[in-house]
Formats: C-alpha cells, sequence, structure tokens
C-alpha cells in the first residue's frame, strides 16, 4: 500500500496522470473517496469506474504521472502559496456544483470569500472610457454592499472591476488563466499584488504555466462557477466575454448586461444578451434586487452611489446636460448648445474647474 509524506502530494500526483479530465478525477473521489485510495486501487477496480480508460488505469496503478507533485508542493510552498482540494472546507459551494469544478485549487492571498455572495463582472480588453467608469462604479457598489467580484484580470473591464471593489475596501478574486507565479498581462503586476493582499488570487492551473489561448475558455467556467451572475460590460459579438455568458447560463447563472450607445461597435455584444434575456442593469442596486438578496443600501444605511452636482449658473447647466457618460467632442456641444465657440469652450474650463466633467484627448469631454 503507497503511503504519502502529505495527503495533499496525492492529489497533485493524480492531476498529473495524462489525460485524466475533471470529470473522470471526481469519479475516481466518489469510487474511493479520495487520491491516496485511488492509487491503492486494484487495475480492475480502475477499470469499473467510468469514463476511466485501460490506459489511465494503467498509469494510476504503476504511479506514471507526468511531473514531480513533490517538486510542485515544494515550489507552491516556496511563493507562498497554497492548495485547497474539493473536499476542504473553503471550497466555494457554487464551485463545486458545476459539472467539472477542478478538484484543486492554486490560492494567494486571503482566503475565498464564503460568507459573500460573488458577482462576476467582465468586458472588453479595449473598453471606453464609459465602459471603464461604469465597471468601477458598480463594483464599488457591490464591495459596499459585501459582495464579493470576480473577474479574470485581464486588461480593460476586468482590470477596472477588480480596482473598483478594491477601492470600495471589497474582497476581489482574480481567476487566472496561468499558473499562479505567472502575472498575465505584465501591466497588471501592481493589480496582481494589490488582489494577493487585500483580495484572493486563484488557478487550477499548475505552478509555470503559461497564458495560453486554450487555457482561458476552461477558466471562465471558475469565474462564472464562483458566482450568483455574471455582469458583462462592453463586449463586442465575438467577445470571450459572451462565452462566460454561455457559460453562466449551463451552470444556471443570472446573466446580466449593462447597455451601451447603439453607435458602439463594443455594445453590440451586450445588446444582443439584453435582447436574448438578459437582465439589463445600470448599479449595484439592480444586481442585488434582481438576485432577491437584500434592500439597495449600503453597510451604513445609505444608498450606495450618491452623485453630487456643484451649483451651475444657467449657461453652465446648458452645456452640462448636453454632457453623458460617453465622450463628445466640443463642436456636437457648439452645435447643441447654440452658442458660439468661444462661449463653450469658456463654460467648459469652469465646468471642469468645478469638478462637473471631465477633459479627455481629442477636445472629447464626459461628466465627471
Amino acid at each position: 500500500m503507497k503511503q504519502w509524506p502529505d495527503p495533499i502530494v496525492s492529489w497533485l500526483a493524480l492531476k498529473m496522470i495524462p489525460n485524466l479530465g475533471n470529470i473522470a478525477y471526481k469519479r475516481l473521489l466518489d469510487r474511493f473517496g479520495d487520491p491516496t485510495n485511488v492509487f491503492n486501487a486494484r487495475l480492475q477496480e480502475l477499470l469499473e469506474v467510468e469514463g476511466i480508460r485501460a490506459e489511465t488505469a494503467q498509469r494510476i496503478v504503476s504511479n506514471q504521472w507526468e511531473g514531480d507533485p513533490h517538486q510542485e508542493l515544494r515550489r507552491i510552498e516556496e511563493i507562498g502559496a497554497r492548495l485547497i482540494t474539493i473536499f476542504d472546507p473553503s471550497y466555494p459551494m457554487d464551485l463545486k456544483q458545476i459539472h467539472d469544478p477542478p478538484p484543486l485549487l492554486y490560492i494567494r492571498g486571503k482566503d475565498l470569500p464564503s460568507k459573500n455572495t460573488m458577482i462576476a463582472v467582465v468586458g472588453s480588453r479595449n473598453p471606453s472610457h464609459y465602459g471603464l467608469k461604469v465597471t468601477e462604479e458598480i463594483c464599488h457598489g457591490l464591495a459596499m454592499l459585501d459582495i464579493s467580484v470576480v473577474s479574470g484580470m485581464a486588461k480593460g473591464i476586468d482590470a477596472a472591476a477588480h480596482w473598483g471593489c478594491l477601492r470600495g475596501n471589497g474582497a476581489t478574486v482574480a481567476v487566472l488563466g496561468s499558473g499562479i507565479d505567472v502575472i498575465y498581462p505584465s501591466s497588471n503586476v501592481n493589480l496582481y499584488h494589490q488582489i494577493r493582499k487585500s483580495g484572493t488570487v486563484i488557478t487550477e492551473f499548475p505552478l509555470g504555466t503559461p497564458p495560453e489561448g486554450r487555457n482561458f475558455p476552461i477558466r471562465n467556467r471558475i469565474i462564472s462557477g464562483l458566482s450568483k451572475g455574471v455582469v458583462v460590460v462592453e463586449a463586442s459579438r465575438r467577445s470571450g466575454s459572451l462565452i462566460t455568458a454561455s457559460l453562466a447560463l449551463e451552470q444556471g447563472r443570472e446573466v446580466f448586461a449593462v447597455p451601451g450607445s447603439v453607435e458602439s461597435f463594443k455594445s453590440t455584444g451586450t445588446h444582443f444578451l439584453i435582447k436574448q434575456g438578459a437582465k439589463l442593469v445600470e448599479n449595484a442596486d439592480d444586481i442585488l434586487q434582481e438576485l432577491g438578496l437584500r434592500s439597495p443600501y449600503s453597510k451604513e444605511g445609505t444608498p450606495w452611489k450618491k452623485v453630487t452636482i456643484p451649483p451651475l449658473e444657467e449657461d453652465e447647466r446648458r452645456v452640462f446636460d448636453i454632457l453623458s457618460n460617453y465622450p463628445i467632442h466640443i463642436d456636437h456641444i457648439v452645435r447643441s448648445s447654440m452658442l458660439d465657440s468661444a462661449k463653450v469652450a469658456s463654460l467648459l474650463t469652469r465646468l471642469e474647474l468645478k469638478g462637473a466633467i471631465k477633459q479627455l484627448p481629442g477636445k472629447m469631454f464626459i461628466v465627471s
């Protein structure tokens, strides 16, 4: 009978058996209880488990795994990471219930927030200013309501989702499409370490796994699997975010979409989702009300979002009312206000000094 100095090594060793997927792994656990018993099983017993091929069973009884589970565990400990198994009390119940839950999760940072409801927020890697702003506002609002935000730490909407949650002092979870020691994209290195400090970074991929394209659909099922619902912000019809939304539906999760401009191709995917029945949401409260979780109030008992507009003179208000969350060029403002260009430029400067609006590159303006 094979003995293991640390039982977690047997979990790693079984994961290293070639061509043994998560579903087959789970069936072995259902049949034998844990990986130690799997390795001590007879060949015929293994072959009786649905989906276990002869070659795979032979590799198990012969201990023919690829890699060194002992070395993997040492390296995990050296970088300050850890493993949790599907039997661990801290393993999320929602994730455990999907079709093919990962038997092992690599973790850096805090434990997964088991007491908090989790909401996934995903979207374009090249969002507009509007997309970034609305994502941060929604995720800040969710954090203020003790809702954890899950995303994939990609550029764009994912990063904005994590930052918004962190700025609301919330618990955010980053699910990687690479090894726990591989930061991708490299531009998010500061975000990675901030999440590791204040939130949780997880993956099912072994150490050193590069961020290959095939990993991200696999990663996406964990993002949706952890969550009660998935919010999509700015996504085209071919966006990977729509794959996450599709996975969420398969897993019985709610799908939400933030509307955008009908003139923006970055909103074609979100508008498609809304047409297909996704819930249209504009803020954190919309999400919670749809899920029936709680009333629209923050920890202090006040609305999570409060917009304060400074006192404006008549002409300032005239220009301000033309602006929105979408950038608008100064020429459009001049035409819409029916004021001369010099007057509009002066009013825009005054509005910016009052903090009511913000100027973007290319003489574009947006409300603050």
